[in-house]
């Protein structure tokens, strides 16, 4: 369901009337594993093209409005839905059918002193909490693979997509009552009002998970403003480094995918470490590949002893800005690229060590220096040999995914369908029959 703004102030009684009826359901939903939860995943799918019309009209007025603010062409591209966008999230809807629990329990059982027997029962998380900025196919994944868990989750996203997430809303309450399920279960927030954020933010009594997609200023809030435990990423400021031993053409090809196919996105490379014995062939070669249509737009912030050795292709794309000490760590969210050489393996480690978000790092290099750099680079995830947007659940095998986390608690990388669920300890003191063919399978009520 799709909630109003709030025009009141932090302590509003709307806020306690969303976070309860959140919980209500939460309750009320079936267990783990129910087929009401599949019964939405397919009434979500269905309902997608059935609806797809009415979003993208909504979608086209939200990107009118962006454009007469001025956001950048990057920005503005991921704010767009697509038939592209259409086709991503049915597969996305398959794939959370196919994959999603199908019994209360997690496969296998510990047998302990005597009769004892354990079994782990499959729990929601419960109410959650996810805010993000822009893009709008994140609200309709986020809900369907959070109540496809039996998870309640509250959605707020940002101004720039509110009319997309209106029509959004409308379809998830739709697929709700079409299962049978609690509406309470999705709730779309169309409010950008900073003050219900920060309400939000201190309900850890209500709330039980956060999830916070978004640039470094939204993480650092939701990390300093809220007690409520987190699932979130930081910010991607990845690196590609090119070891001396790599294939030159296709780390050039690697690179430009890595920066060009999603700018904005938080798997996007920043910047580049070239060994410097390669850097010379490696630019003409970057060089070559920057020539096709798709690159056109790409960038180059190169530091002052680099400027002069770019080859004519590049030296026209040099960003009129030189690489600096202030560039290290940074999410530059556009076309621009950052090329820093470096003596060696060790030299690339110690820069990402001390710059690198932990988000996606990646190498370009033989087996040897490969797994020496994936022994080395503590990241969520390190690509070899390949473009850091591998760093993604269903490129990985993993289905799909709200968020890539790069926390050390819990879930690490994409946030799977597993990575919504957590579980209890069923323990029977006494081999008592059928127990585990039975709890737990029954569709009522439960606290938590």
């Amino acid at each position: 369901m799709t909630r109003p703004s709030d025009p009141k102030t932090e302590e509003s009684p709307m806020i306690d009337d969303i976070l309860s009826e959140a919980r209500r359901a939460q309750r009320a939903a079936p267990p783990v594993g129910d087929p009401a939860y599949r019964s939405f995943i397919r009434a979500v799918r269905e309902r997608i093209g059935r609806h797809w019309r009415r979003i993208a009209e909504a979608n086209a007025r939200d990107l009118d409005r962006a454009r007469e603010r001025g956001l950048p062409v990057a920005l503005l591209e991921r704010l767009r839905l697509t038939d592209r966008q259409r086709s991503a999230l049915e597969g996305a809807c398959d794939t959370i059918e196919r994959d999603m629990p199908r019994s209360a329990y997690a496969p296998g059982e510990t047998s302990g002193e005597g009769a004892v027997r354990a079994r782990r029962m499959l729990r929601p998380l419960g109410v959650v909490l996810m805010i993000f900025e822009a893009r709008a196919e994140i609200t309709l994944r986020s809900a369907a693979m959070c109540g496809a868990t039996g998870n309640a989750v509250l959605l707020r996203g940002g101004a720039e997509i509110a009319e997309t997430n209106t029509e959004v809303g409308k379809l998830l309450s739709h697929a709700l009552a079409d299962a049978g399920l609690p509406g309470g279960l999705v709730t779309v927030l169309d409010s950008s009002d900073r003050s219900q954020l920060r309400a939000l933010l201190r309900r850890d009594d209500a709330i039980d998970v956060l999830i916070p997609r978004g640039g470094p200023s939204l993480i650092e809030l939701c990390r300093t403003a809220s007690r409520i435990p987190l699932i979130t990423s930081g910010g991607g400021a990845n690196h590609l480094y090119v070891h001396h031993t790599a294939d030159l053409r296709s780390a050039a090809r690697v690179a430009l995918d890595a920066k060009l196919g999603d700018p904005a996105a938080c798997t996007a490379l920043e910047m580049l470490l070239v060994d410097e014995q390669v850097l010379d062939p490696f630019l003409a070669e970057l060089a070559e590949a920057a020539g096709a249509e798709e690159a056109e737009s790409l960038r180059l912030r190169v530091p002052d002893d680099l400027a002069e050795r770019l080859p004519a292709a590049l030296a026209s794309r040099m960003d009129d800005t030189r690489l600096g000490k202030h560039d290290n760590g940074r999410e530059f969210l556009d076309t621009t690229l950052a090329v820093r050489p470096v003596p060696d393996l060790d030299a690339a480690v110690d820069h990402i060590s001390r710059f690198g978000s932990g988000h996606t790092e990646g190498v370009v290099a033989n087996a040897e220096a490969a797994g020496e750099f994936c022994a080395r680079v503590d990241a969520a995830a390190v690509v070899v040999n390949g473009s850091l947007r591998l760093n993604d659940g269903p490129r990985m095998g993993l289905g799909p995914a709200p968020a890539i986390s790069t926390g050390r608690l819990h879930a690490r990388g994409p946030v799977t369908l597993g990575a919504l669920l957590t579980h209890s300890w069923i323990v029977d003191g006494a081999n008592t029959e059928n127990l585990f063919e039975t709890t737990g399978g029954q569709r009522k009520a439960h606290a938590r």
